[in-house]
């Protein structure tokens, strides 16, 4: 009896990652440890004025996506609609994080809608961890630019990045 070879399971998570966030890391994790292949897909974010350039967001996010062992993570840019990237990458699905009700309403009628464009890609809510799921990156900016402590909220190279200029090592 022969099998025919399976088709690798790929996953895209996308957003802007102005900051990549600690919730962000740990639904890359899950996801990671879902799929056979996982996209972390920076937005270009034309429509967006982000703190950090696309650059220093897929930085920021190959950083991360590199100190996780053994896992098939890439980070990859991205522009335009999110279900045509999926099909130029092969992606079965999309990933997304839930933080909240509020959240949850937007991101339902985005997969609907995703759904009627690319009817072969499935969308996955994941909800990261309870003591995350009040970080967003707007506040974290918020807080940094204010001067607070988002050491509980960012990785520590993500901290670093937002420190003032005159701060960083």
């Amino acid at each position: 009896m022969s099998f025919a070879p399976s088709r690798s399971r790929i996953a895209v998570y996308s957003g802007t990652f102005d900051p990549l966030t600690l919730g962000h890391e740990d639904v890359v994790r899950r996801a990671a440890a879902l799929f056979d292949d996982l996209i972390i897909a920076v937005a270009m974010a034309h429509h967006k004025k982000t703190r950090f350039t696309l650059h220093e967001r897929l930085e920021m996010a190959s950083e991360f996506a590199a100190s996780l062992d053994g896992s098939r993570v890439r980070v990859l840019p991205f522009d335009g609609l999110m279900m045509d990237f999926c099909h130029e990458q092969g992606a079965h699905a999309v990933v997304r994080g839930i933080r909240n009700m509020a959240d949850f309403d937007y991101e339902v009628q985005m997969a609907a809608m995703n759904r009627k464009l690319h009817p072969g890609v499935e969308t996955v809510f994941l909800l990261p961890q309870a003591d995350l799921q009040c970080i967003s990156s707007t506040l974290v900016r918020e807080i940094a630019t204010l001067g607070g402590d988002v050491s509980q909220m960012v990785s520590p190279g993500v901290a670093t990045r937002l420190l003032p200029p005159a701060l960083q090592a």
